[in-house]
């Protein structure tokens, strides 16, 4: 691969990548540990993602459990879940806390896969800016020791970038879509 080419071909595979994290944090029907990637507990003054301050396991399919390794940490786990936007309230028996995901309403796994098809959307279009960067910075080239038909080469190959990450955005929004709407 060329390596004008390859810069933009990183930046498209972070924005899959950051979509499949975003995936992650989306619940569907089932625990997954990774809905507590993005809430923040104060450890001392610092925040500090929940699975660096105990063990985070599940249990059950539809419960999470976190053990802290310090006890006196309950509190501020307890309060950083209830402040996020997870919608769970948190059981704490003062050695684990116990989150209990509810079993989702179709209403609510509509709503899911409409955000989840929102996000591959917002996704496709940061690819597509990607590529019109790389147009842009090929059609700079014009002019310079770079012949015209290795300019249109470098075009051509951009837009084959853009579609098979376009065609694997699909496939992922279908892939969660399913995920979410089996009961």
């Amino acid at each position: 691969m060329d390596e004008r080419l390859k810069v933009f071909d990183e930046k498209m595979t972070k924005t899959f990548n950051n979509l499949l994290s975003e995936f992650g944090s989306i619940r569907a029907g089932r625990a997954n540990p990774h809905v507590l990637d993005r809430i923040m507990v104060d450890y001392y003054g610092t925040p500090t993602p929940i699975q660096q301050v105990g063990n985070v396991n599940v249990p059950e399919p539809r419960m999470i459990q976190i053990q802290p390794w310090d006890s006196s940490m309950l509190k501020a786990i307890t309060k950083a879940i209830q402040t996020s936007d997870l919608g769970i309230n948190p059981t704490n028996d003062g050695k684990v806390i116990r989150l209990v995901f509810p079993e989702l309403t179709e209403e609510r796994r509509k709503d899911l896969v409409k955000e989840v098809k929102k996000k591959g959307e917002g996704a496709k279009v940061a690819v597509r800016n990607i590529r019109r960067d790389a147009n842009d910075a090929f059609k700079k080239l014009k002019g310079t020791e770079v012949s015209e038909d290795t300019i249109k080469e470098l075009e051509t190959a951009a837009q084959k970038l853009t579609d098979k990450y376009i065609k694997d955005i699909d496939a992922a929004v279908e892939e969660k879509s399913k995920e979410i709407m089996t009961v």
